[in-house]
C-alpha cells in the first residue's frame, strides 16, 4: 500500500511539472528568473518556474553548480577581487573584455566598480533563453549542456572555444545561458534583454532593423548589482581580425564609450601576429589599464614613455600550443614581479601564472589609475635568451562527457 502511495505522489509531481511547463508560457516568466533557474538558484516565489524546480534533474544541476561556484570563489574570484582593490583605486565606468567569449564572471571579479561591460568575441549571440518552451524530457539534458559549456572555465579560468556547446538544446542556445549563469551566481539581477545589432558606424540597432550589410550582433543585458545601480552589459558577436574589424562598427561602437579599462586573458596570442593589429592598437589608445597574461598584447607594442608596468605572478612563457611567443622582455620585467596568489590564464596553476597591470601615464590620451604598487619599467633586452621552460604538462583529465 505504501508503494501505491509513493508511486501516486510520484505522479502527481510529475503531472504538476508537466503542467507548470505549458502554463509557464501563458504567465510572465522574467529574464532573472530563467537566470536563477540555469544557475541552479531558486527563481522568485510566484515564478511559474518554481515547479520546474521538483525535477531531480534540477536538484541535481543546483548541487553541482553550488558545489562548482562555491570552489570558484574560494580558489579564485575572491582572491581576484581582493587583487583588484589593492591596485586600482579608481577604475573607469567602462571596461573592454575582446576575445572574451561569454566570460562575465571574470570581468566582474577584475572590474566590479564597472558600470558599462562590453565584450566582444566570435562566439554567438544566440537566442534569448525561454526554458518555458523546452519538453518537460528535454530539461535535464538542456541543463546538462549548460554544465559542459561551463567546465573549462570553471576548472581553467577560461572557455575552451572548440569544445563550448554554443548551440545547447533547442531553445537555449548561443553565449545568453551563460552570461545567464554568471549574472545570477554573481548575485545580479536582470532587468531588461534586448538582442541588438550594430551598423558600419557603431549605431545601436534593435535585432529586427535593418543595421546594413555590415551589421554586427549582439545582446544588451540591463542589470542591477547588490547596491541597487543600473549597469549595462553588451555582448557583441563580432571577428576582430583586421579586415572584419575595419568593415564593422564594433569599434566605432566601443569608441563611444572610451577610455575604459581593458581585459585581455587567454587571448590565444592573437594579437602578436599581424591580422590583430586594428583591435589592438585600439586597445592601446582607448584604455587608461589593461590587465592581461602574456597572450594579451605584446610587451614590444607598449610605448613605455607612454605607460607604467606592474608585473605580478611569474613567466613561464607560452604553453605548448602556442610555440614561437616567447618574449625576452617580457621575462626580464617579470624578473621583479610581484607576488600572485591565484591562477589565471591558460598556465591557469596558481604559482604559474603571469598578470600584467600596463597603467597608461597622465596626458597620454587617457588619465591613469592610480595604484597601490610602485612601477617597474621594462629593463633593457638580455644579451642571451633565457632558456625556454620544460613543455607545460597537460590538464587534468576532464568528465567524459566534456569531449563527447
Amino acid at each position: 500500500m505504501r508503494h501505491v502511495r509513493d508511486v501516486v505522489q510520484k505522479l502527481a509531481v510529475l503531472a504538476l511539472i508537466l503542467l507548470s511547463t505549458v502554463r509557464a508560457s501563458a504567465e510572465i516568466v522574467t529574464a532573472n528568473d530563467i537566470a536563477r533557474f540555469l544557475a541552479g538558484m531558486q527563481p522568485s516565489a510566484n515564478s511559474p518556474l518554481i515547479a520546474l524546480t521538483m525535477d531531480p534533474a534540477w536538484q541535481r544541476h543546483a548541487r553541482f553548480f553550488d558545489n562548482a561556484f562555491a570552489e570558484l570563489e574560494r580558489r579564485q574570484l575572491s582572491k581576484i577581487r581582493a587583487w583588484a582593490d589593492a591596485n586600482l583605486a579608481a577604475p573607469k565606468p567602462t571596461m573592454f573584455y575582446m576575445f572574451s567569449g561569454p566570460d562575465f564572471i571574470y570581468a566582474d571579479a577584475f572590474y566590479a566598480k564597472a558600470m558599462t561591460y562590453v565584450l566582444g568575441a566570435l562566439e554567438p549571440t544566440g537566442s534569448v533563453p525561454d526554458v518555458t518552451r523546452l519538453p518537460a524530457g528535454d530539461i535535464g539534458p538542456a541543463l546538462s549542456y549548460v554544465e559542459q559549456s561551463l567546465s573549462s572555465i570553471l576548472s581553467f579560468s577560461f572557455f575552451i572555444t572548440k569544445k563550448m556547446k554554443v548551440d545547447l538544446k533547442g531553445d537555449i542556445s548561443g553565449t545568453l545561458p551563460i552570461l545567464y549563469v554568471f549574472l545570477a551566481r554573481t548575485g545580479k539581477t536582470i532587468r531588461d534583454v534586448q538582442l541588438i545589432s550594430l551598423d558600419a558606424n557603431g549605431g545601436v540597432h534593435g535585432a529586427a532593423e535593418n543595421a546594413g550589410p555590415n551589421a554586427v550582433r549582439g545582446a544588451l543585458i540591463t542589470f542591477a548589482g547588490p547596491d541597487g545601480a543600473e549597469r549595462k552589459l553588451y555582448y557583441v558577436s563580432a571577428d576582430l581580425s583586421n579586415a572584419s574589424a575595419r568593415a564593422s562598427g564594433f569599434l566605432k561602437f566601443c569608441s563611444s564609450l572610451a577610455p575604459g579599462n581593458s581585459l585581455l586573458k587567454s587571448a590565444s596570442y592573437l594579437m602578436h601576429g599581424g591580422n590583430f593589429t586594428l583591435v589592438r592598437d585600439w586597445l592601446l589608445v582607448n584604455s587608461a589599464t589593461i590587465i592581461q597574461d602574456d597572450s594579451g598584447i605584446p610587451l614590444a607594442n607598449f610605448d613605455a614613455r607612454k605607460w607604467r608596468f606592474f608585473p605580478f605572478g611569474r613567466y613561464e612563457g607560452p604553453i605548448a600550443e602556442f610555440p614561437g611567443r616567447y618574449q625576452d622582455s617580457y621575462a626580464a620585467l617579470f624578473e621583479r614581479a610581484q607576488p600572485l596568489d591565484f591562477g589565471i590564464g591558460y598556465r591557469w596553476r596558481t604559482h604559474e601564472s603571469n598578470l600584467l597591470l600596463s597603467v597608461k601615464i597622465a596626458g597620454n590620451d587617457t588619465e591613469p589609475v592610480v595604484t597601490s604598487t610602485e612601477p617597474a619599467q621594462v629593463p633593457p633586452p638580455r644579451p642571451k635568451r633565457p632558456p625556454r621552460p620544460e613543455p607545460y604538462p597537460p590538464p587534468a583529465p576532464m568528465p567524459f562527457w566534456f569531449w563527447r
